[in-house]
């Protein structure tokens, strides 16, 4: 049932620009949001500056205009909000729900790869160093609306994470659910690769005392098995000048009907009357060629 209360986003990070793998999660995220008669909001997660590009925040803007994909709101901008993420910390700290480590990659590697928690149990508590949250939540299971129950390993879903790290930057698990919460998203539209993470996020929002949205996560667009099109892996940049031949694209990637050549409005208005989550392979990834 269709519900004026449904609230979507996309929100890349400012990386490089958008390539096929970018613009199928904008994508599905757009048209599953105006199917539902929803809003689209569009975040820039721009809180890790050492893997930022200067000026890729416009460009992925721009790019979006450009494929008809304009977003509701103002757009929103995570630099521009840590001081609400420290708060929140700040508060975790006072009430005894994170606490500061030390602990390094090789140490963890000689937990067994996965974090024992012993910095949160010293007698002393720790000054300095990562932050990280008590995970009383270890959410392990959820729901997606396309692949349906999904268990995650109890080690990494009971794990406590880092929400701050030691050079002082804000980690994604934090800032996400914080910023979420704030903007009421109501289903989150994304990839496969943020599957497992998922299980966190959910703790997080039960430890923070949020609601949590719902899941649709679509399958990574990838050259080979487990190698996905990615800006790290210098995936090219969609074509900003003539978006239907890649808008066509995407709806076969992600097995909707392909649209009418024309205008990008339109193709989106008949993509979206098209729209069809049970048309969505149910994979995890699917080869293309680069």
């Amino acid at each position: 049932m269709n519900s004026p209360h449904y609230i979507g986003r996309f929100a890349p990070s400012p990386s490089g620009p958008l390539h096929f793998g970018s613009l199928i999660a904008a994508l599905g995220s757009y048209l599953r949001a105006k199917q539902q008669n929803g809003k689209w909001l569009v975040r820039i997660e721009d809180i890790d500056p050492p893997r930022e590009v200067p000026g890729a925040s416009s460009d992925i803007l721009a790019t979006l205009e450009a494929y008809g994909l304009c977003w509701d709101d103002q757009e929103l901008y995570q630099s521009q909000r840590t001081d609400i993420y420290q708060q929140q910390i700040d508060t975790l700290l006072k009430q005894g729900l994170a606490y500061y480590c030390q602990c390094t990659r090789k140490q963890i590697g000689q937990m067994g790869g996965v974090y024992d928690s012993r910095c949160g149990q010293l007698s002393t508590s720790l000054t300095q160093g990562a932050i990280r949250i008590r995970n009383t939540a270890k959410v392990n299971q959820f729901e997606d609306l396309l692949i349906g129950k999904v268990t995650v390993d109890k080690g990494f879903s009971g794990e406590d994470f880092i929400i701050k790290r030691s050079d002082g930057l804000y980690a994604y698990q934090l800032a996400v659910v914080i910023d979420d919460a704030f903007q009421g998203i109501t289903e989150i539209v994304r990839g496969c690769d943020l599957l497992e993470t998922s299980c966190r996020q959910l703790s997080m929002n039960k430890i923070l005392g949020f609601c949590s949205p719902n899941w649709l996560h679509l399958p990574l667009a990838c050259t080979k098995p487990g190698f996905k099109l990615s800006k790290q892996n210098y995936a090219n940049a969609i074509d900003i000048k003539r978006p239907q031949a890649s808008i066509n694209a995407a709806l076969t990637f992600l097995g909707q009907a392909k649209v009418d050549t024309d205008d990008v409005d339109v193709m989106l208005k008949q993509a979206c009357e098209q729209f069809s989550i049970a048309d969505i392979p149910q994979v995890s990834e699917i080869l293309i060629a680069q």
